[in-house]
């Protein structure tokens, strides 16, 4: 299933699965960085897919990056 994300169906999405927020304007597709607002403050880049698939949805200081195997 290739479901088609717009930059308001992204931004939706972070609206209700997650307590950052959107700030990135434009979505040109899968493998750009967007730009969020953590609830502590901090702005984090991610991909769209790493935020939905991975749960990475807060910031490096909230949200460490799990060690390596």
């Amino acid at each position: 299933m290739n479901k088609r994300w717009t930059i308001g169906k992204i931004k939706e999405f972070v609206e209700n699965n997650s307590e950052s927020k959107l700030l990135t304007t434009e979505y040109h597709g899968f493998s750009q960085k967007l730009l969020f607002k953590c609830t502590c403050g901090n702005n984090f880049e991610k991909t769209f897919t790493k935020f939905k698939n991975n749960h990475q949805r807060k910031c490096e200081v909230c949200q460490p990056p799990k060690a390596s195997r």
